[in-house]
């Protein structure tokens, strides 16, 4: 994986396990496919699930594993993971092999699964990177087309009916979403409790139900080594059956954002022209056209300002997690501004409402 942004370092002290018992396991389990000597590194710059790189064999993989620690209700689960991107391998949603998942504890100290490693290059700011602007436009509409063919598939036909309940998404993740946060709570936040009270109370009429991701953003998207072409999406963890524009709304939550926030810099303020970034109506638009939606969206700064409201609690827990010592990146203790940045920005969505 050739990428800027995510660096392959020695295991976390955190998160250290039996390499050994690992290695005979997945012996056992994936025979004649799984064999020789195992070495173990830990990719640096995700937040959530701590990931590894496994070399054995000549081969490569990739193996994701719940975080040590007491942790969130339904949060972390790599089962749900591994499911989706086994229903997802025979659509045309790039995503990678998933190989082998195990739900026992015992063999390195939380659930895990394996799958083949991908060639490719992450990308997590197209504006930071070192590209030119005909790259990020490119990256850009392969972005918006990616999260088209998601939302295409039929949950039914690839066997997710029943990965979570159909309908009432958006309703259901602000009282999740509530709860996390009242659960990793570290002080207050106004703009926070005033979307909390705001957004059930002005939820649109129109629903819909597709898979989707959760955390569908151009920095979890494998890139392939030479084209601005997908060749997976990874960090499924928080995917279900959902609303498709909490998606969309939030892959673009950096339209929302200024360039020079601290910590988490959006697209405000740039001359979006000049390199190569399409502006947020050129962007839903395409993504528009992929998925075959017509007309326009309606109460759009509804699904923003829950998208915004929704990172929100997700950096607090982040946060909570890194003060208490468990947060699987070295940089999530700075977060402790982000998630009251993200949340004035989603209540400044709300007020285009009324």
């Amino acid at each position: 994986m050739s990428q800027s942004n995510v660096q392959l370092v020695d295991v976390l002290e955190a998160h250290r396990f039996d390499e050994a018992r690992l290695a005979d396991y997945l012996r056992q389990q994936l025979p004649g496919e799984f064999d020789g000597e195992m070495a173990v590194k830990q990719f640096q710059g995700g937040q959530s699930n701590p990931t590894f790189l496994i070399e054995a064999g000549g081969r490569r993989y990739v193996l994701r594993k719940k975080p040590p620690g007491k942790l969130l209700p339904s949060a972390h689960q790599v089962e749900r993971e591994y499911r989706v991107i086994r229903a997802l391998r025979d659509t045309d949603v790039p995503v990678p092999e998933a190989l082998h998942l195990c739900e026992d504890a015992e063999v390195i100290g939380t659930a895990f699964y394996v799958m083949r490693y991908v060639e490719g290059r992450v990308i997590d700011n197209p504006v930071e990177a070192d590209l030119t602007p005909e790259q990020r436009r490119g990256i850009m509409n392969a972005t918006a087309d990616t999260m088209g063919k998601l939302h295409r598939v039929d949950y039914r036909a690839v066997g997710l009916e029943d990965f979570g309940r159909p309908g009432n998404y958006i309703t259901r993740q602000i009282g999740r979403w509530t709860k996390q946060y009242e659960a990793s709570r570290t002080g207050d936040i106004p703009a926070m409790d005033k979307l909390m009270a705001w957004l059930p109370e002005n939820l649109p009429d129109a629903d819909e139900t597709t898979i989707a991701h959760g955390d569908f953003r151009v920095g979890n998207l494998m890139l392939h080594p030479g084209r601005e072409e997908v060749v997976a999406v990874l960090d499924w963890e928080l995917a279900t059956l959902g609303h498709p524009l909490s998606d969309l709304a939030y892959c673009c939550i950096p339209y929302s954002l200024a360039a020079d926030a601290k910590g988490m810099r959006g697209l405000q303020g740039l001359d979006l022209k000049a390199l190569g970034m399409p502006t947020e109506d050129e962007f839903v638009a395409r993504y528009a056209e992929a998925v075959g939606r017509s007309g326009g969206i309606e109460a759009w700064p509804y699904y923003k300002a829950f998208a915004l409201f929704r990172l929100a609690a997700i950096v607090q827990g982040v946060y909570k997690r890194a003060l208490d010592g468990n947060a699987s990146s070295q940089s999530a203790i700075t977060m402790g501004d982000r998630a009251a940045q993200l949340a004035e920005a989603g209540w400044r969505e709300a007020q285009k409402l009324g």
